[in-house]
């Protein structure tokens, strides 16, 4: 009997956004409910939730509002994140908060997805809250977006309204820059064109929105990427009773992007010295090769002064060294930001002293203009100029998400205040 082989896809991370009550939730717990990715104690309990609140269905969006909190308020305001399999692909769902004060979990969320799916309720069209989650999706380089319009049970399943929303939403994406958005109709509530297409959207000849997911491409795929290594942890056992392991000498860290074969001429920063890999290693193993997200060990040939923080890469695929980066920074902290302050930059596994040198212009996410600012407050984006103590080796965040990215930690407090993409 032969065993059909089954294509593994890759891991997909996405995110769901939208205003609030358009049905993100619901829309999360639809996908577990129909790719049978429930246990079925979850099942009974919120079964049992539902019916204490005089439900006639069963309420999905309880598989992802986890706190009380919002379970008391029907909204969710903190980044939740579920798991689920369809057999030839692994996902990640990041449900992210609809409200403008909560932009910074909003952010966060959207760091590492690939694809962004925007609930539009068919009843109220494209909102204010509608373009602030667009325009951060395209801030933080989500690569494809989904435009999903919800709730279309409510107007009767009507091709007008769906029509009007993708024309209007479609004008305004043009606007901000998105070029890779697809459209779907849906209902999350009765669950056409989820994972099933349903008998009521027979007008719409498109993928549903499982097909979408099954179809997008993963991350590290789309583009060939530069070889980016930070080292985490020197490792030197030098056991006196082992004689293989006396000399031993190993790089561990994350293959942050590329790949890296045995025998690839590679340069270590900030020294600028170039070898050559001797072995890779995960667990003991040698492997012929390491790939984008594998945490491994890299031994090299000659005997190189390399320490925590210093990053290796591909001969000739160095990044930019500066200690001066202009960036986008989300502000996290309820403390306002001071350009007098200053701050520690955590970059991969660096971190350096920095201070702001100036403050280009803080962004207006709801009419997307550009305003003078000299401090950020908590959910602010602005544009940054920082100054570092010592340099960074950094790509732009549009080449590399991994090594484009920083956080910025209050140094009395250690407490992380921003997020930061360079430009």
């Amino acid at each position: 009997m032969s065993t059909q082989h089954v294509e593994d896809r890759g891991l997909l991370r996405f995110l769901t956004c939208g205003s609030v009550d358009d049905g993100k939730s619901t829309l999360i717990g639809r996908l577990l409910f129909d790719t049978k990715a429930i246990l079925a104690d979850t099942l009974t309990a919120i079964e049992k939730t539902s019916s204490k609140r005089g439900m006639t269905a069963v309420d999905l969006s309880l598989l992802t509002d986890g706190l009380q909190a919002e379970r008391e308020q029907g909204i969710t305001i903190d980044v939740a994140y579920r798991y689920f399999s369809t057999g030839t692909r692994k996902y990640i769902i990041a449900d992210a908060p609809g409200h403008e004060q909560y932009t910074r979990n909003m952010v966060t969320a959207a760091s590492t997805a690939n694809v962004a799916i925007i609930l539009i309720d068919a009843r109220k069209g494209v909102l204010t809250q509608t373009r602030r989650h667009s325009y951060l999706t395209k801030l933080v380089g989500i690569p494809h977006v989904v435009v999903a319009v919800n709730k279309m049970d409510l107007v009767d399943y009507d091709q007008a309204t769906y029509d009007r929303i993708v024309g209007e939403y479609k004008a305004f994406a043009d606007q901000i820059g998105l070029t890779d958005v697809r459209f779907i109709p849906l209902s999350a509530l009765n669950g056409d064109m989820i994972v099933d297409r349903g008998e009521r959207l027979g007008w719409y000849d498109g993928p549903t929105l499982i097909d979408i997911l099954e179809a997008a491409p993963a991350a590290h795929t789309e583009k060939a990427e530069s070889f980016r290594f930070p080292v985490q942890y020197v490792c030197r056992p030098q056991a006196s009773d082992d004689p293989a392991l006396h000399d031993y000498r190993g790089f561990m860290g994350r293959v942050e992007a590329g790949e890296i074969k045995v025998g690839d001429t590679v340069t270590v920063l900030p020294n600028g010295l170039t070898t050559r890999v001797k072995d890779i290693q995960l667990y003991g193993q040698s492997l012929p090769k390491a790939i984008h997200e594998q945490s491994v060990t890299l031994l090299l040939e000659d005997e190189i002064d390399i320490s925590r923080g210093d990053m290796i890469v591909a001969a000739g695929e160095a990044p930019t060294q500066s200690k001066q980066v202009e960036a986008l920074v989300c502000w996290l902290s309820e403390t306002p930001l001071s350009p007098a302050r200053t701050y520690w930059l955590r970059h991969t596994t660096r971190e350096v002293k920095a201070k702001v040198a100036s403050i280009a212009h803080r962004v207006d996410i709801n009419t997307l203009a550009n305003d003078s600012a000299s401090t950020l407050a908590m959910n602010d984006i602005a544009r940054l100029s920082l100054k570092l103590a010592q340099p960074v080796f950094a790509d732009s965040y549009s080449e590399s998400r991994a090594t484009g990215a920083f956080i910025l930690i209050d140094e009395s407090t250690n407490n992380t205040v921003g997020a930061g993409m360079i430009v």
